[in-house]
């Protein structure tokens, strides 16, 4: 079974910078694509970031030309660099496999917190 453990999340002032790990157990997500969602409170958990198995990637247009996803397949392990931090990022973030119209493949994990204040 593959369990998703996301981790680098914090406190950031404006225009500062994280880079978000999500480390998973197995090599069964290696054929997937793998995403990175975010969810502020009250909010719908949306998809930021996606990569596909051959390495193509799209992007939100919030987050757009500030977030830089990458995957190594041989350690398991999808990143999310994100730079030019705003307030409006601020959420938990996790990491997941898109299998389209919402779904996903896996369970969540507990999310790695942003926080993105001055």
């Amino acid at each position: 079974q593959v369990q998703l453990a996301e981790s680098g999340g914090g406190l950031v002032q404006p225009g500062g910078s994280l880079r978000l790990s999500c480390a998973a157990s197995g090599r069964i997500f290696n054929i997937y694509a793998m995403g990175w969602y975010r969810q502020a409170p009250g909010k719908q958990r949306e998809l930021v970031a996606r990569i596909s198995s051959g390495g193509s990637i799209d992007y939100a247009d919030s987050v757009k030309g500030r977030f830089t996803i990458s995957r190594d397949n041989a350690k398991n392990t999808v990143y999310l660099q994100m730079d030019s931090l705003k307030p409006e990022d601020t959420g938990v973030y996790y990491c997941n496999a898109p299998y389209g119209s919402g779904i996903v493949r896996y369970n969540w994990g507990q999310g790695t917190q942003v926080t993105v204040s001055s």
